[in-house]
């Protein structure tokens, strides 16, 4: 039987290792094409083709599992779930690989692209930068149709010449855009999440209430000079997406 072939991994010894693995696989089964095989290698071929111990390939399996993306059975093998439960949260721990992960697998819509002024509140941003390239994007869920959530990024205009509109319209997140496609060397990205109420736009997109409750975050990211290059807006559905983040303590 063919199995699936999930992406590469460059791991970061600073982060743990399981969690890395598990979002980078969550990645590339999200991402997958729709006619890619549902069965997964083996833990022993999966744990040398991220070079992490079997061990650790279980743990990050187990994530998965519990995710709903995933069904293990003895003897027959690991596979992606058809229809994999959704439920979804925002997780903050430092990994480009997290953020990529975030919006893979989901229908995206673009909704429109251009250059504009540089917003007042992210001029800090973008020292001597006029107008940005900005994209605005709606994703649904593939299953039920129904809108996740909206996301508007705001590139460096030498950044933004870099980005192929193919990339955008077939679903990649921003970030794999500038780091696979546009080969922008991410050096660091930085999170907010905030709670808000659903604007007029954001009601309308979202087909929600007015008022209703939303998580708003804002991503900055950061070339390897310290410049940065894309600043996300994306604003989750309250009743779709929760908060998750983990703080690892040394211990001695």
């Amino acid at each position: 039987m063919t199995v699936f072939a999930p992406d590469s991994l460059e791991l970061n010894r600073k982060l743990p290792l399981w969690y890395q693995v598990s979002q980078s696989l969550r990645a590339s089964i999200l991402g997958r094409a729709p006619d890619a095989p549902l069965r997964l290698p083996t833990e022993e071929q999966l744990a040398r083709h991220y070079g992490v111990s079997v061990l650790t390939m279980r743990q990050a399996l187990k994530e998965l599992e519990t995710e709903g993306l995933i069904s293990r059975y003895r003897r027959r093998g690991t596979f992606i779930a058809a229809h994999a439960h959704r439920e979804r949260t925002v997780r903050l721990l430092g990994s480009v690989d997290t953020i990529v992960a975030q919006q893979s697998g989901e229908e995206t819509e673009l909704l429109a692209h251009g250059p504009g002024a540089v917003p007042a509140e992210l001029a800090e941003h973008f020292p001597g930068v006029e107008e940005t390239m900005t994209y605005r994007r709606l994703r649904r869920d593939p299953a039920s149709r129904e809108p996740t959530n909206w996301a508007e990024n705001l590139l460096h205009p030498e950044v933004a010449a870099l980005v192929d509109p193919a990339d955008l319209v077939r679903g990649w997140p921003m970030t794999k855009v500038l780091r696979d496609g546009a080969c922008v060397r991410i050096s660091r990205i930085t999170d907010t999440v905030q709670a808000r109420l659903a604007d007029p736009e954001t009601a309308r997109l979202l087909d929600v209430p007015l008022l209703s409750p939303i998580l708003h975050y804002t991503g900055v990211t950061y070339d390897h000079r310290g410049r940065v290059v894309d600043v996300a807006r994306i604003h989750y559905r309250g009743d779709r997406f929760s908060l998750s983040l983990t703080v690892d303590a040394a211990v001695d």
